[in-house]
């Protein structure tokens, strides 16, 4: 394959490549010496799952890949105890060491969906970051100076507005850089909301005599409300372990104006097929709705397979479109023994189900309608039901279960 095919692979999707000269003699003089690239990207695990918006840097990852290089999933087990400040107005709340590994582990499982696992190494920033003496982080510290972290944008708009900056969160960055001096990377990848970050990390190198990595930033996608970032915290996310029916159904959910950049950036559509929807969108030749179901069967092709993207289109279909109920309804087994006269706080069944982890959840799902027993709404929050063998409880539009009193 020559440069040119090379660059147009890595550009695709892309929002910035600093700088796109160095990274083309960079594949250069891989090639000449056939040493691949060291190319990288962190992942504070701040959260047990892994959604789409973190897939389109993870899908770059592999781009690289499969051109031959050697990447780096870097789990940030250190720095995630202090929360990325990047596009924040407030600091994090700081996770303990705990949950912080929990959700690493969580996080291996998930990223060979998209990562070829033989060519990938995982590394964790707790390895060396936590081993640093207080005098090395002193030296680290004087690298940079306080201007220059307030011309970071989010941390000059906090001292402006007079909203609290942490000391921990000028060493974020600072860290993160240090991690690509220790790989000794070529490449960095992150969001545009990492640009700050990524900077700090070439800026280092050069401190440590390295050749400073070539930047790569990505867009970051908007959720299923097409407005705001996506985001578990927000509830507008698509997790890459999601059932096949959620994940479908929650992409038939998105706004049709994102369709072209999920297409583009969560899928390996050909740019030519990418021209030929545009152009029946904008003329409205083909209805958005058709759109939508080919890419909602693309994206649960690609994590869950073929056959059960199939099922979620049938499913969906059948349940959404013709509102019928599923011929498989998953079973929902309760004991005699927590039921009082067959009644039951609606809240405690919702929760066997395990479907909505949190009362908060449950409460807004109640209020808005989404609880269902017999297809007969459940309004109060309050209010026990009665229940009896064989009824179907439905959550939201695709999560049926039909109750089995043991």
């Amino acid at each position: 394959m020559n440069l040119s095919d090379e660059m147009n692979i890595i550009k695709r999707g892309t929002s910035e490549i600093i700088l796109l000269e160095e990274l083309e003699q960079k594949l250069i003089n891989a090639k000449k010496t056939k040493t691949p690239l060291r190319v990288k990207q962190g992942f504070d695990p701040s959260s047990p799952d892994i959604h789409l918006g973190h897939t389109v840097g993870l899908r770059k990852l592999r781009h690289f890949q499969d051109l031959g290089h050697e990447v780096y999933f870097l789990i940030g087990d250190f720095t995630g105890m202090i929360g990325d400040p990047s596009g924040r107005s407030a600091t994090r709340k700081q996770l303990t060491l705990e949950e912080v590994q929990k959700n690493a582990e969580t996080y291996k499982e998930q990223v060979f969906k998209i990562l070829d696992p033989e060519k990938t190494i995982v590394v964790f920033n707790s390895h060396w970051l936590g081993k640093l003496s207080f005098v090395e982080v002193i030296k680290l510290c004087a690298t940079y100076t306080v201007a220059q972290m307030l011309e970071r944008e989010d941390f000059a708009n906090r001292l402006r507005e007079k909203r609290p900056i942490g000391i921990h969160e000028f060493l974020y960055p600072l860290m993160q850089g240090y991690d690509s001096t220790v790989l000794r990377a070529d490449v960095e990848l992150g969001g545009t909301d990492q640009k700050f970050n990524l900077l700090v990390g070439r800026d280092l190198q050069r401190e440590y005599h390295q050749e400073p990595q070539v930047i790569i930033t990505m867009p970051l996608i908007e959720g299923t409300d097409g407005v705001e970032k996506m985001s578990k915290s927000l509830g507008n996310y698509i997790g890459i372990n999601e059932n096949p029916f959620d994940m479908y159904g929650k992409v038939m959910s998105v706004p049709d104006k994102l369709l072209l950049t999920y297409f583009e950036l969560l899928t390996d559509t050909p740019y030519p097929e990418l021209a030929k929807i545009e152009q029946e969108l904008k003329k409205d030749t083909v209805s958005p709705l058709i759109i939508k179901k080919r890419l909602a069967k693309e994206i649960v092709k690609i994590y869950h397979g073929y056959h059960e993207a199939n099922e979620a289109e049938e499913h969906f279909q059948k349940v959404i479109q013709e509102g019928k109920a599923p011929e498989n309804i998953q079973d929902l087994p309760i004991s005699k023994q927590i039921l009082k006269d067959n009644k039951i706080w609606v809240v405690e069944l919702i929760k066997l189900t395990k479907q909505l982890k949190s009362t908060g959840e449950i409460l807004r799902n109640i209020e808005q309608g989404g609880i269902r027993i017999n297809d007969q709404k459940i309004l109060e929050k309050n209010v026990d039901v009665d229940i009896k063998e064989g009824d179907i409880l439905r959550i939201g539009k695709l999560n049926f279960y039909r109750i089995k009193i043991d």
